[in-house]
Parts: C-alpha cells; sequence; structure tokens
C-alpha cells in the first residue's frame, strides 16, 4: 500500500485550506492517496483526468476530464495526453516521485517548461525540492542519475526534447 509522506499530506490540507482547484489523475498510488485525502476533507474544487473510458479512481465523485490515447498507445503513451493537459491547465505541481520513475520526472518537465513551480517529494532521497524552470529540471535529474535521465528523454515528445539545453 503506498502511503504519502507527510510534507505531501500537510501540503494538500494547505491547499485545501486555500481552496485552490486540484486537478488529478486517476491512477492508484500517489493519486488515489491523494484523492482519499481530497475525499475525507469533502473537497469540492477537484477535477479528475482519466485516458480511459472512466477513472480508475474518483473517490470524491468529482467532474472527470477525458483525455483520450492515441490509437494503439501502449503503456506509458496511454496516459502521457492526459498528463500534459493536466500540466497545460495547471498553475503549479505537486509531485510524489520515488526519486527514478522516467513519467514523473516527464510531467515535472512538462510544468518546468511552462515556468510552473512544481514542488516534488522525493522519496529515495526523503526530500522535498521545488522546480519553476528546466535548469532546476535538469538539477533534479543530476540526482536521480543519467539512466533516469536517458529514460525520461526518451517518453519526451520531440518539442520537450527541444526545451532542454545542449
Amino acid at each position: 500500500m503506498f502511503e504519502l509522506p507527510e510534507p505531501a499530506i500537510a501540503r494538500i490540507g494547505a491547499i485545501v485550506a486555500a481552496e485552490h482547484g486540484v486537478l488529478i489523475g486517476d491512477a492508484s498510488g500517489a493519486d488515489a492517496e491523494a484523492q482519499g485525502l481530497l475525499a475525507g476533507y469533502k473537497y469540492e474544487h477537484v477535477g479528475v483526468f482519466h485516458a480511459g473510458k472512466e477513472p480508475r479512481n474518483n473517490l470524491g465523485d468529482w467532474a472527470a476530464y477525458h483525455v483520450p490515447s492515441p490509437e494503439g498507445a501502449r503503456g506509458y503513451w496511454v496516459h502521457a495526453a492526459r498528463d500534459r493537459e493536466m500540466a497545460r491547465r495547471a498553475d503549479f505541481g505537486m509531485m510524489v516521485w520515488d526519486g527514478a520513475s522516467p513519467g514523473t520526472a516527464v510531467n515535472v518537465l512538462r510544468l518546468a517548461i511552462a515556468n510552473k513551480p512544481c514542488v516534488i517529494y522525493d522519496l529515495a532521497r526523503g526530500s522535498v525540492a521545488t522546480t519553476y524552470n528546466v535548469e532546476d529540471w535538469c538539477a533534479m535529474l543530476r540526482h536521480a542519475g543519467p539512466d533516469i535521465r536517458r529514460q525520461a528523454e526518451a517518453l519526451m515528445t520531440p518539442d520537450e526534447c527541444l526545451a532542454l539545453p545542449g
């Protein structure tokens, strides 16, 4: 069972207190745990983004936004369009990262390209950091190592790759 780190739980409480709108995915793990917390607050300002016909998780019975996958998409690519749309609509982000998931790293990059802040709870390092731009994202990936960066680059669109320095 996945558990959100205590600072992420506190941050979600602050988001609720400030009455920010929340855009969230429908995945098991961090998405479902954050949804459970928001549902426990009976928080209404939530939209659940999903690629399938129905959300896999929508614990507060919130508005659901279907972002279809490209025809024939498999694996990571099934949810990539959904994740891009959430990054496009968001003003800022919050991610819980295991320090190794290239998909989460690319989601942080999408926000960084648009100069939108993203708070990252890095479970592997037991740290919290905020990215504001692509340079911050590159620094985050230096801690993860070259393998994670290569894996992340394999998941990027050509435009996302062009945003990287050098």
